[in-house]
């Protein structure tokens, strides 16, 4: 079991060879925002044309799930909106990874102040909070489905895909 948790949390970045860019989305537990974040902007991305381009991943700021699949609420919600996030697997945001991505995303300012404090201060522009990215909405954090029903999943996916048509929108610029 232990191999296999090891094998998740290092898993590579999605077969992108040489991306341009690398965007890690993050919540606390990596079973519910940051996965359908990872999922819908690949999506996006593809939809694009630059999903050879920017190479997106998630994780969370607490190890509580490390190896887990999302929760099934967010499988079953974001496969409603065809988007499949049913392969990733819950890692906790290591010290490599302020080194190794771009963009590092937070759900809220909770998690946002948690990878504050662990990230070397050189490398503190590289995070932000996801919705930044928003258009259709005023808030600027991603709440915590968990402990609710599916109208939250669901929320969760309309406020993430807001965000993501925003990013992408970015990253056309960016990435000309």
């Amino acid at each position: 079991m232990a191999a296999v948790l090891e094998r998740w949390m290092r898993r590579p970045l999605r077969a992108v060879p040489d991306p341009d860019m690398r965007i890690l989305f993050c919540c606390m537990g990596n079973i519910c925002r940051s996965p359908t974040a990872e999922g819908v902007v690949r999506a996006r991305l593809d939809a694009a044309g630059l999903g050879a381009q920017v190479a997106v991943d998630s994780a969370g700021t607490h190890g509580y799930h490390t190896g887990a699949r999302p929760d099934p609420r967010a499988i079953a919600a974001a496969s409603t909106r065809g988007v499949d996030i049913s392969g990733i697997r819950a890692r906790k945001v290591d010290v490599a990874d302020f080194e190794r991505f771009d963009l590092i995303y937070a759900m809220d300012r909770d998690n946002l102040r948690n990878l504050e404090r662990h990230c070397p201060d050189p490398l503190r522009h590289k995070l932000a909070l996801f919705l930044q990215h928003a258009d259709a909405f005023d808030e600027d954090e991603v709440p915590d489905p968990y402990y609710g029903g599916p109208a939250g999943f669901e929320r969760v996916l309309d406020l993430i895909e807001d965000a993501a048509d925003g990013l992408v929108r970015d990253l056309q610029q960016r990435l000309k």
